[in-house]
């Protein structure tokens, strides 16, 4: 007797559907839920300057470290994840180790005007724009 399937193509979606729910269930998963890059960042012109607010949770000031140059800032650290003792870990959602990561952007900063404020865990950068890549008004004689 030979045995054939009645249409190869339901085989393949009943296939995919199996695949699908295996890896929508987070059970065997070490993922945490954002997957984005580290650290999260959000970036807007306020006026002619630039201001960048960073989510570093569990970061330490002194593991950070932040580079200006021309159009661009490269924040990058360490974070380390600390465990009491001796303890059996079950699930690890908080990551841990180095980063870096480098942002451009579409104007020129002024590298010695940045000021930086860290606070529970957020980072502020006040990214000032250079005198030399402002717009000039120029009067008509």
């Amino acid at each position: 007797m030979i045995m054939g399937f009645a249409d190869p193509f339901d085989t393949l979606l009943n296939l995919q559907r199996s695949l699908d729910a295996t890896l929508a269930n987070d059970w065997l998963q070490d993922l945490t839920a954002s997957r984005g890059p580290f650290p999260p960042i959000n970036i807007f012109q306020q006026g002619d300057d630039i201001l960048a607010i960073v989510e570093l949770a569990g970061i330490k000031k002194d593991d950070l470290q932040i580079q200006a140059k021309e159009n661009s800032i490269r924040i990058f650290g360490r974070k380390t994840v600390e465990y009491p003792g001796e303890v059996s870990l079950h699930r690890q959602e908080r990551v841990s180790g180095e980063f870096d990561r480098t942002m451009s952007f579409p104007v020129q900063i002024e590298p010695d005007g940045i000021k930086a404020e860290y606070r529970d865990g957020i980072l502020a950068l006040f990214l000032p724009r250079a005198e030399s890549d402002k717009p000039r008004t120029i009067k008509i004689a």
